[in-house]
């Protein structure tokens, strides 16, 4: 194991001693909690980057989104958001936040639109982006059926540790990687991403042929893991 992967495995295991040992208890119960990861790497122009976030500010507005919120058996979901580029280069832009209802995902599409751009460079580093969402699952005061990190980018892992590494961990605590490659720079990033990036359970990828089209692929995503909350549970 890297000097960095034991940094990370030993500071994981002090927030979840700390969390037991201050009694923290979370007591909302969700079908998801879902972290949204960003893309903000130095491939990622200011016109691409907006791309993104009315992509997803449009489908938490979307009625097919809340449907799917609906039809789990808790008819709720908890997420969050951040930016990414580099091993350590992360932003948490849009706090955790139950969505149950018209007027609560309202509300998170407009906090997305609100959140500005903090990172302009520094690598693709797709394996801090895991463990950062892996820490951020970790804060989100519910209790959730499913836990999923979702990841979008345009690049395949350039720098910090091995991404099947901090995909192999996440999965093992039942937690699932799921992919939304944007093949505008890499056009086979998704078989990339469906060889390294995605795992755990029902782990999928939905790719973008360019940025003009992921508003039509994270809608599609979002409703695809967020109705599978109503079906299938996940082990860990």
């Amino acid at each position: 194991m890297s000097r960095w992967g034991g940094w990370f495995g030993r500071l994981l295991g002090l927030l979840a001693m700390l969390a037991v040992t201050a009694g923290v208890r979370a007591e909302t119960q969700v079908d998801l909690a879902l972290v949204l990861a960003v893309d903000a790497s130095g491939s990622v122009d200011m016109h691409r980057f907006e791309l993104q976030k009315q992509g997803y500010a449009a489908a938490f507005r979307n009625p097919r989104v809340l449907n799917a919120i609906r039809s789990g058996l808790n008819a709720s979901i908890a997420v969050t958001m951040f930016q990414w580029t580099g091993p350590r280069l992360q932003v948490h832009v849009v706090p955790w936040a139950v969505i149950k209802d018209a007027a609560s995902a309202n509300a998170f599409a407009a906090a997305i639109e609100a959140a500005p751009r903090q990172l302009f460079g520094g690598g693709t580093s797709i394996s801090g982006a895991i463990d950062y969402g892996r820490l951020l699952l970790l804060q989100s005061g519910v209790t959730p059926v499913r836990r999923v990190i979702d990841i979008s980018g345009d690049g395949s892992n350039n720098a910090g540790r091995s991404v099947t590494n901090a995909r192999d961990e996440a999965a093992r605590d039942g937690i699932g990687i799921n992919g939304l490659p944007i093949l505008s720079i890499e056009p086979g990033l998704d078989g990339y991403y469906r060889d390294y990036v995605i795992g755990g359970p029902g782990a999928f990828m939905v790719p973008a042929d360019s940025y003009d089209t992921f508003a039509d692929a994270i809608l599609k995503k979002l409703i695809t893991e967020i109705a599978a909350s109503a079906i299938k549970p996940s082990g860990g």
